[in-house]
Parts: C-alpha cells; structure tokens; sequence
C-alpha cells in the first residue's frame, strides 16, 4: 500500500528530526480562499464554529447512545447531507472509527466531505493508542503504538516527536488538517478512568517535554496539532462522557501541576486547545463545564497564559453537558464564554438556528462571532 511503503521513510526522517511538511497544502483542497469573512452573511459565519460528525448533517438519522452510531455506516456523503448542508453550512467535520472503512472508501469519503458548504477541515482524534480511529482499523496497514506513558518510559522525548511525525505523517496523506492530540493532560488520579496511559506521565515537567515533542512532530507532517483536555483532566476520577466531573484543585495547584503542559504547548506554539467538560469551581467559584466558563477560557487561557489560537470545546454530545443543559443552551454559553468551535453538538440544525437567532438578538455579539471566525479562517489559509 502507499501509506504503509511510505512509513520506513517517515520513521528516518523523524529520527533525523526532518521538519519539512509532507502531502498536499490542505487549504488548496478545501476552498478556502472563496471565504472573506467581510462577504459572509450571519449563518456562514456561524457554520464556520461548528465541527461535526457526519450524522449531524443526516436529520434521519436519531441516536441516543454512542453504541447506536456505528449501525447507521455512515461512509459516505448522501443526497440528506447534501439537501441540509446547502443552509447549513459547517467548518468542520470529524470523522470517528465508525465512518472508515479502508483506504479507498475514506480517500472518497474526504472528497466529498471537501466539497461540502463551508470548505470544511477535517479532523480524527489519532492519538496512538487505544485512541487511534485509523491504527487500530486492521483494513488500514499503519504502525501502532501501545500508549503514550508507553513512550514516555524510554525517557526520549524524541520518541514522541518521532510517533507523532509518523502518525501526523499517515493522517496527512489520507486527506485530514488536524489530528486532537497530543493530551497534555497530567495523569496524578490512578482512580481515572478516562486518560490513563493516554498521558505521557504523572509528571508535569515530563509530561510538557512529551507534548511539545509530539506537537511538532505533527507540525513538522504538516498536521494541526491540539493540546487537550485543558485545563486537565488527569486528577478526575469520573467520566465526562456520562455526566458531571470536577476538579477540586485551586488555580494556584493547578499552575504547579496541570498548566505545566499547556503552559509548554502553548509557548511551542500549538494552534489548537481542546475543553474539559470538567468543573472547577475552587477556581471559577460554579459548578459550570470549564468548556462553559469565562473565567477558565476567557481569564485563565486567553488573558494569563496568553492562548491565542482556537479553542475548540470536546464533544458537546457528552454527558456531562447533555445530562446538565439543552444542545442550544450548551452552545451559546460555550461561545459566550470563548469558545471558537463547537464540536459535535447534539440536534445540529436546532441548535445552528438557535445561535444565529442569539447573535441576531444581540444575546451574543457578532463581533464574538468574528474573533472566532477569523481565527478559524486562519487555521485554513
């Protein structure tokens, strides 16, 4: 295969600690130079913020628990995507392990996702691991790793450089722009269930060196990396795909032990941090989702650690946002708070109305919407 005979190469040239990108320039496949945020009407300025699944654009398709999505082997782009597309644009789509097949039906899955209104991004989570949409498909011929701390224990951060370079590099020629890796969470709960051995360590400086490398080991495949779960979900002992979580550390803890990483990934220069779902209320003083909360995005991640990318909130269709607020609910807070993308969100067409009625009521500001906008655009130019 194409990609399997081209992963010798890759490993060699991440060994040599090669920075040069690979594959196709991804703006030049998606359109994006038809996008003049001056141009853009209201509904094209929103649909930039909104990253979905494939489903969200089939309105015949009604799921309630993640184990239903795979029945519908949606794996390709239908004459329903299409119809509710034309009104609705979208920024961007993630596809999960679900929409893959093999290498020929994604190569035209992405082709047609690309043409779809919005000149979207596409985006996988492929951290390595157990977290790994494309590697852990046998139809697909890609090195595996066992896990992140795995790693992490040979004490060379190079290693992480080099795993990233070659998963960035695959992830690249298949036809994705961003890859949410590398977690740069801090893994001090042995009770958490959630990121484990998907953390590079317990240690917070151990843990920074991992990511920063991994970070441009994707940069360097020309893939856009994202540090996630901020502001760290390591020390959660519950799971926010179920229901509420929170951490009960102060933000002065937190800066010693779970800002460490992001603090390094940001200073590396990453594009692209991903929302807990998590509470923090020693540091906001509510129980609100840090996804949800101002004080975390807006005080926290923009003004002192100096955060100018996007920030992309995890998926709104978990629980611990479902269980506690309505879709429209979650995504207009989310945006007031400072988010730039709202991923997966539940009753996409509902809540996509919602938030443009909000802006149009002057509920969010329009110049909130084109902050975001721009940094999207930016993303893809």
């Amino acid at each position: 295969m194409r990609i399997a005979a081209a992963i010798g190469a890759i490993a060699f040239l991440a060994a040599c600690g090669d920075d040069s990108s690979s594959g196709p320039d991804p703006s030049a496949s998606s359109g994006t130079s038809t996008l003049d945020i001056s141009k853009m009407s209201i509904r094209e300025k929103v649909g930039q913020m909104f990253f979905v699944r494939p489903e969200a654009l089939d309105t015949s398709i009604h799921w309630n628990e993640y184990a239903e999505l795979p029945n519908y082997k949606l794996q390709h782009v239908n004459e329903t995507m299409l119809a509710i597309n034309k009104d609705y644009p979208i920024g961007g789509m993630i596809l999960y392990a679900h929409n893959i097949v093999d290498e020929e039906q994604l190569g035209e899955f992405i082709a047609e996702i690309r043409d779809l209104n919005g000149s979207p991004l596409l985006a996988i989570d492929e951290e390595g691991g157990r977290v790994a949409r494309i590697a852990n498909n046998e139809n697909f011929d890609v090195p595996k790793y066992e896990s992140m701390a795995a790693i992490a224990e040979s004490g060379d951060p190079n290693e992480a450089y080099k795993a990233a370079f070659t998963i960035g590099s695959y992830v690249k020629e298949y036809g994705f722009d961003i890859d949410y890796a590398p977690v740069a969470d801090v893994n001090t709960n042995p009770e958490n269930i959630v990121i484990g051995p998907r953390a590079f360590s317990d240690d917070p400086e151990t843990a920074a060196e991992f990511v920063v490398s991994y970070l441009n080991g994707l940069d360097s495949a020309g893939i856009i990396g994202t540090l996630k779960h901020f502001p760290g979900h390591g020390d959660v002992k519950t799971d926010t795909h179920s229901g509420y979580a929170e951490t009960n550390k102060t933000w002065e803890e937190m800066l010693e032990c779970e800002m460490v990483p992001f603090k390094a990934g940001i200073k590396a220069g990453a594009k692209m941090v991903m929302t807990a779902h998590i509470a923090a209320p020693k540091v906001t003083g509510d129980d609100l989702p840090a996804t949800l909360s101002p004080v975390i995005l807006q005080d926290k991640l923009r003004d002192e650690l100096g955060f100018e990318g996007v920030i992309v909130t995890d998926a709104m269709d978990m629980g611990a946002i479902t269980t506690q607020f309505g879709n429209a609910e979650a995504a207009i807070k989310s945006i007031q708070a400072g988010v730039d993308v709202v991923l997966c969100s539940r009753e996409f067409t509902q809540v996509f109305d919602a938030v443009v009625k909000a802006v149009e009521d002057g509920e969010i500001k329009e110049t909130r919407i084109d902050e975001s906008v721009k940094r999207i655009l930016d993303l893809k130019k």
